[in-house]
């Protein structure tokens, strides 16, 4: 039986999580507690280890990321269970975490559970991905972001990245380090994993750190720092380059 424990300050929402877990997965998971605090929330974690936990991101002393970054235990799955705050949604992603919208679905809880309970290994990496996701929602400086792969996870500061390139639902990040990291992400959406201030959508296939933009030249390319080069479409040419050179 997978444990689980429900930690938000509005008591309707565990009374319908917990409702929704009885009803979807009735012999699957059992609810062993509950909590609206953050307090709470971490003397629960480290006495019933449990294998997956919902959370909202604030509740009673603070947020979920001072449960998840002072909890002892760290061996399960996260799912947010979170209102329609767009800081908070993009903290949540740029950490690679899942997440339920409010008001809740039936069919999109029962797919992220399900998503959740097919990991093989809970809470593999979840400090990592706790900790990033936590710096963007608290607004460090220098953010970063996680990369998923085939066999890894990456955490890479945004200002390592030089640009991304798509093919189809690829994309490549090519980094300062001389690492290219492939991901299975469209470029639609690494666009709205990046900061928008820092990275400029120069082509249809290409996503630019304009702070390692040296030039643009007359056949439409920005050359960039090892001399690489990223085209400019003819579409977006004014856009970008007034973001990267004003």
């Amino acid at each position: 039986m997978i444990k689980a424990i429900v930690i938000d300050d509005e008591q309707d929402i565990r009374e319908a999580t917990k409702a929704r877990i009885a009803s979807l997965f009735l012999g699957e998971i059992t609810v062993v507690a509950e909590s609206d605090s953050v307090e709470g929330g971490i003397e629960i974690i480290d006495t019933h280890q449990p294998d997956l936990v919902f959370l909202d991101i604030e509740i009673n002393g603070g947020t979920s990321f001072d449960i998840l970054e002072n909890c002892v235990y760290n061996k399960f799955e996260i799912i947010f269970i979170t209102g329609f705050n767009q800081h908070a949604i993009k903290a949540i992603k740029v950490g690679a975490l899942d997440y339920i919208l409010k008001p809740v679905d039936n069919d999109e809880f029962k797919n992220a559970v399900t998503k959740a309970l097919a990991k093989k290994e809970k809470g593999k990496d979840i400090d990592k991905l706790v900790r990033i996701s936590s710096e963007f929602f608290k607004g460090v400086k220098e953010k970063r972001i996680i990369l998923r792969t085939t066999d890894n996870v990456y955490a890479i500061y945004e200002k390592d990245i030089l640009y991304c390139r798509s093919e189809g639902n690829y994309t490549t990040f090519y980094t300062q380090q001389m690492e290219k990291i492939v991901i299975s992400k469209s470029i639609k959406k690494v666009e709205e994993l990046l900061s928008e201030d820092r990275f400029i959508r120069c082509h249809q296939s290409y996503i630019v750190n304009k702070s390692h933009v040296l030039k643009y030249n007359k056949k439409g390319i920005l050359i960039i720092n090892f001399d690489m080069q990223v085209p400019v479409s003819s579409r977006r040419k004014d856009y970008a380059l007034t973001k990267i050179f004003d």
